[in-house]
């Protein structure tokens, strides 16, 4: 079974010392906004990859897994 709450806490990172404590890739400056921001424009997994050689599907993924959890309404009832 896929567990991806384990993924976001395996490849997502936040560090003050690291833009300011925003949510990156782990061993990466790269954003998770800016993956969601590609995604959101139409750009694919496997394009996001070709440009970001140090990313994997996995990475995209997670990102935007965790931008998922952060940014969804909280469960009413809950």
């Amino acid at each position: 079974m896929y567990d991806i709450e384990a993924e976001i806490q395996k490849r997502i990172h936040s560090d003050p010392e690291i833009l300011s404590g925003k949510p990156v890739v782990r061993g990466t400056r790269i954003p998770v906004y800016v993956i969601v921001d590609f995604f959101r424009s139409g750009i694919t997994e496997a394009e996001i990859v070709d440009d970001y050689p140090d990313l994997t599907v996995e990475d995209v993924r997670a990102a935007l897994a965790f931008h998922l959890r952060e940014t969804a309404p909280a469960s009413v009832g809950a």
